[in-house]
């Protein structure tokens, strides 16, 4: 029986709509009538500036409607975590997430909103051979649990999307439209979105992420040489040697700028230098004050004027020379230069080219993979240059990457690398869907059942080359070594819910993996029959709503997510001489912290020792309080119960 004291724990994410709605609220309050929007008052409160024309210019497609249902359906999915597929669970914070990337966001929505400061994806492009995720809005978890091979299921649930399809285009549309809507929520504000893709959905892709991320968010396209050889296979003469990483956000770093064109080889006290153009860009025409004969001062030298002019007008010139800034050529047919000293530099950094030509080709991807697993178990891999490029000019030392496509985890790679080489402490998220392997391909034939196989195992092997001594046996055993630190990440590192004594490497070499799962929480079904008796069977399973064969760290972890706590709280058994377990969920980088305790009875003298005030939240299941205890608990903290 439920109390009436305290208040529910969150069974299900966030309602996208409603939090829109409170926004708008807290904007407009004079906009709402009864609880509901007035949109004349609205449109009055906005200066009637809402354009209602017959015409205006708007992007849409056939399924619209039905994704933006779809992303605002909230869910009651969990994630559960997967101790044995992971490598030092208890010390890293870097997370893989196997599941259905549109649930997976949803459930991190609550935790990591405004976290994320890099999203790297790389999307299926819509060949009409790679898979469209089947998205169902009605219940997408259970379509997932089908597709998985969790639950049963009729017909074939994921499939490709030929040419010949009415809605190619629209379903392509309607699969990123949602999961870009939630990446937004996630992104920082001075966060960036890069997103793979070529000529076939480059156009749409573009439309889409102008709706959900504003056009004026915009940074560029960049243009990567993808094909190394070219491809004389078409039939139309055409050799496709290029994809698009197309950004969204304020702004990247940009590229290095080459220290080593500075040196200092007359010893000038302002230090180090470089020879600058002192020639202009505009015609006499356009620009006569920037048209003179230069001459030096001290030798007489007439250098004359160049047919675009000088880059500065004559006072700006004479101060130059004055201050010794000129580089004069010993002959008149030489051009004078400018000084320009590496302390005047404002930045470090000029702009990156949109043209990534410099960047390995999918040729390089496919060797790293065949290094890594000496097999060719991914098809088309980014490189990891590619990655490293995108990740520098976004992601600082401590900030979070998200890669909700994750593939074969190039952008693990890529991030490992790059703490590794310059001490950063950058954290990746990983989401793959555990979309099977081709029959008969290389990589079911080397034992990789599904893409999410393939991305763990990379993982692996990734820490196991940067964990290892120089000069330590190569890619032969490899595999023992990633599999001896897999072994190190068992219950003996602390117990299911515990943290090690020692303080954690400097170097994060380690991955926790959570896995999609139906809810620990019982959801209410209805009855088959209409029945008085048919109700009071139904109310006594929910007497206890935990579902059969829950774990407790199951319930824990799904408790903190749902209550806006991130997959790397820190779960901590308190020492207790009751006989009551009692654990605290910390999230470090939040600051944040709730007591737990899932045992099915509760002795409040056993909670005397924690010293809980008003300011504290304590968690436990409804049926371990009766009514006295739950009065007494709820005037002594904020009590929330399951």
């Amino acid at each position: 029986m439920a109390h009436n004291y305290g208040e529910p724990i969150s069974t299900a994410t966030p309602n996208i709509t409603e939090e829109q709605r409170a926004g708008l609220r807290e904007l407009f309050p004079e906009a709402f009538t009864e609880g509901k929007i007035d949109f004349e008052k609205l449109r009055a409160a906005l200066g009637d500036l809402v354009d209602d024309g017959p015409e205006r210019y708007q992007f849409t497609w056939a399924g619209k409607r039905d994704a933006t249902r779809l992303l605002q359906a909230p869910t009651r999915a969990t994630l559960v975590p997967c101790r044995e597929e992971s490598v030092n669970f208890d010390e890293t914070q870097h997370l893989f997430i196997e599941g259905d990337n549109l649930e997976v966001l949803k459930l991190l929505y609550k935790a990591y909103f405004g976290r994320v400061k890099m999203i790297y994806i790389d999307p299926p492009y819509n060949t009409g051979n790679d898979f469209i995720y089947p998205d169902n809005y009605a219940d997408p978890l259970a379509t997932y649990l089908q597709l998985t091979g969790q639950q049963d299921a009729e017909g074939n649930l994921l499939t490709s999307n030929p040419e010949t399809s009415g809605r190619y285009h629209s379903a392509w549309l309607s699969m990123m439209y949602p999961r870009l809507f939630l990446a937004r929520q996630l992104l920082r504000e001075n966060g960036v979105i890069f997103v793979s893709i070529d000529d076939r959905e480059v156009h749409d892709l573009r439309m889409v992420m102008n709706e959900v991320f504003g056009e004026e968010q915009f940074i560029g396209t960049f243009v990567w040489k993808s094909r190394h050889n070219v491809d004389s296979r078409n039939q139309t003469g055409f050799s496709k040697d290029h994809e698009y990483v197309v950004a969204y956000g304020r702004s990247i770093r940009g590229r290095s700028i080459d220290k080593t064109k500075y040196s200092n080889p007359d010893n000038d006290p302002r230090g180090l230098w470089m020879s600058d153009n002192l020639v202009g860009l505009a015609s006499a025409e356009r620009r006569p004050n920037l048209h003179y004969d230069l001459v030096d001062p001290k030798t007489g030298i007439n250098y004359g004027c160049p047919p675009k002019g000088w880059r500065y007008e004559k006072p700006t010139m004479a101060r130059l020379i004055a201050e010794d800034r000129i580089i004069w050529p010993s002959s008149p047919d030489g051009r004078p230069r400018r000084k320009k000293f590496m302390s005047e530099l404002q930045s470090e950094f000029t702009g990156l080219s949109s043209l990534l030509v410099d960047v390995p080709t999918t040729s390089v991807g496919t060797q790293e993979i065949r290094g890594l697993f000496e097999a060719e178990v991914f098809d088309f891999p980014k490189p990891l240059g590619l990655l490293k490029v995108l990740v520098q000019q976004v992601a600082g030392e401590d900030d979070i990457v998200l890669d909700f496509f994750a593939g074969s985890c190039p952008t693990v790679q890529a991030t490992f690398e790059l703490n590794h080489e310059d001490g950063g402490n950058r954290r990746f998220i990983m989401v793959q869907l555990p979309e099977p392997t081709p029959e008969g391909s290389p990589a079911r034939k080397a034992g990789y059942e599904t893409i999410a196989d393939i991305g763990k195992e990379r993982i692996r092997r990734v820490i196991a080359q940067i964990g290892r001594p120089r000069g330590s046996p190569q890619q032969g055993e490899a595999d023992q070594l990633a599999l001896d630190l897999a072994s190190t990440s068992d219950d003996s590192r602390g117990g299911p819910c515990g943290r090690p004594e020692e303080r954690p490497a400097p170097e994060d070499l380690g991955f926790k993996v959570f896995k999609l799962a139906p809810s620990n929480l019982r959801a209410w079904r209805g009855v088959e029959e209409d029945t008085p008796d048919a109700y009071a069977q139904q109310m006594e399973l929910f007497r206890d709503p935990l579902v059969d064969g829950w774990a407790v760290e199951n319930v824990i972890y799904e408790v903190a997510l749902k209550e806006g706590y991130g997959l790397n709280c820190r779960i901590e058994p308190l020492a207790a001489a009751t006989d009551n377990t009692i654990y605290r969920v910390t999230d470090l980088d939040k600051e944040q912290a709730f007591t737990i305790c899932l045992d099915s009875t509760i002795d409040l003298t056993s909670l005397n020792g924690l010293n809980l005030s008003r300011d504290d939240t304590f968690v436990c299941r409804d049926v371990a309080l009766d009514d006295e205890a739950a009065a007494n608990l709820a005037l002594q903290c904020r009590l929330k119960t399951i």
